[in-house]
């Protein structure tokens, strides 16, 4: 069975209820629940948030380390984090998925959210589809995985 990373970055631990009206009433346990039951017997889901940069940055290193298909939810570290971007890089080179998700559509937000340092060297972007950006790419991620080669 898979294991899949899906990595969420700063404030992102306060959803439910921060700004309900961009980010839905959901926290992260609902998102743990809903990936658990999309994943089925495909994939095991190991949720996780931190408000560290550097501690994200260690969890990408873990998941090109072990080969493992990462969903990042870089959050406001999206904007301007170059070793975030380092780091994540790292697991796309190594022909590992790593696909970048937004709860909210960016380029529909202030114009600083427009940029992504991280969109260049993903395998894919989804965004604006609330929590279901997180199942999209859950999707994504179990046929890139059952195409590539072991």
């Amino acid at each position: 069975m898979t294991r899949i990373l899906v990595l969420n970055g700063p404030n992102l631990g306060r959803l439910g209820s921060r700004e309900p009206d961009v980010y839905g009433n959901a926290n992260l346990d609902d998102l743990r629940a809903m990936l658990d039951t999309a994943a089925g017997d495909h994939a095991t889901i190991d949720l996780r948030q931190t408000n560290d940069e550097a501690e994200l940055i260690g969890w990408l290193y873990e998941a090109t380390d072990a080969a493992v298909p990462v969903i990042l939810n870089p959050a406001a570290f999206t904007h301007y984090s170059y070793a975030l971007r380092d780091a994540a890089a790292l697991v796309t080179k190594a022909g590992i998925p790593l696909v970048e998700v937004h709860i909210s559509n960016p380029h529909a937000r202030e114009t600083f959210r427009h940029t992504s340092v991280i969109s260049g060297i993903a395998t894919g972007v989804i965004a604006g589809f609330g929590f279901d950006s997180y199942r999209l790419a859950l999707d994504a991620v179990l046929r890139l995985t059952a195409a590539r080669p072991e």
